[in-house]
């Protein structure tokens, strides 16, 4: 898979490993070994999978000529539910270097499924921390899953986690919030900061208010507003000295994927023209969302690869073929810093 069009190919062609026929999210990070680790939301399975068939989280790694799926011993979701039914979906994943293994953070968020059974009923509850160890050339292992905060569906307290960077000897965690009367809009982004050995406690965490890093969550500052904000999950990355906010403005219901540019991770952002459209359909009720950054995927200066995952209204089409329940890929041009 050495181009955009081969990757797609691949999504639109390849029918099903046993273990993973279809999911959203696919947030991405290369290892140390040039392996390639995907991680992925709500789960679809082929009818032969020999365990559940629909899951919250899965992981696939790629390596040369070779694309496996992560399974635990159970068969179930890579990061468990726990006890009382709420699942983890992933939104951001990162790697710290060791000796012989890759750490490998992934942020992601509590969901509570609704009695009715309609995958499109969930409560989100708040933000969580799943670590795994990636020997050299070996298997991903799950070593702990952190709950950060009690769960609260209030979507005015930020998501910490939907975008992560480790740079500098920092991990910087952006969040995502907005108020209940902004549903039709997207989410605003705030920022926190912590050094790689303190991540798993909140209590080491500072906040970016605008001026300082500060100890206090409350005050963190807004970087991008709701108002043609974010998506709840989206990415951040640098190149060189330029910071870049990759999403789509207003959430499922906009179409323009955009490109926010800044030199430093607290901004200020500015958005560019969008890179481009990936609207939703109301007629097929083909669902276009969550636009992903790929900076380390098939590099080529000034661009960066985007995936974008594609779903439908209607649970049977889906069903029927996950292919269609897939992320799709795209290059867009990098905007200038402004």
């Amino acid at each position: 898979m050495d181009s955009v069009a081969a990757l797609n190919r691949f999504v639109e062609r390849v029918r099903a490993a046993p273990g993973f026929a279809g999911g959203d999210v696919g947030a991405s990070v290369e290892l140390q070994d040039g392996r390639r680790i995907f991680v992925f939301g709500d789960t679809l399975r082929s009818a032969s999978f020999a365990g559940q068939r629909f899951v919250h989280n899965s992981m696939l790694v790629f390596g040369p000529g070779c694309g496996r799926v992560v399974l635990p011993r159970d068969h179930g979701a890579l990061i468990p539910d726990r006890a009382d039914h709420v699942g983890y979906w992933p939104m951001s994943i990162a790697r710290i270097q060791g000796q012989g293994y890759d750490l490998v953070g992934v942020g992601v968020q509590r969901v509570r499924s609704g009695a009715t059974g309609d995958p499109f009923s969930f409560e989100v509850l708040g933000p969580a921390l799943a670590t795994f160890v990636v020997p050299v050339g070996g298997t991903p292992r799950l070593v702990s899953v952190r709950d950060v905060g009690a769960d609260d569906a209030n979507t005015e307290r930020p998501m910490w986690g939907a975008a992560a960077v480790v740079d500098s000897g920092w991990v910087y965690l952006y969040g995502t919030s907005r108020s209940p009367q902004a549903r039709l809009q997207g989410f605003d982004l705030r920022v926190a900061r912590t050094r790689p050995a303190q991540l798993a406690d909140p209590r080491a965490w500072s906040y970016w208010d605008g001026r300082t890093w500060q100890p206090q969550a409350a005050a963190a500052a807004v970087l991008i507003g709701s108002r043609g904000g974010v998506s709840q999950t989206l990415s951040v990355f640098r190149q060189g000295r330029s910071w870049y906010v990759v999403s789509k403005k207003d959430e499922v219901l906009g179409s323009d994927l955009t490109i926010w540019t800044a030199s430093s991770p607290t901004g200020p952002f500015v958005a560019a023209p969008a890179a481009a459209s990936i609207p939703s359909d109301a007629v097929t009720g083909t669902l276009r969302y969550m636009p992903l950054a790929h900076p380390e995927l098939l590099p080529i200066p000034g661009t960066v690869v985007v995936s974008y995952s594609e779903n439908n209204t209607d649970l049977t089409v889906v069903q029927d073929d996950p292919r269609r329940y897939r992320p799709r890929f795209l290059r867009v041009a990098l905007p200038p810093r402004r």
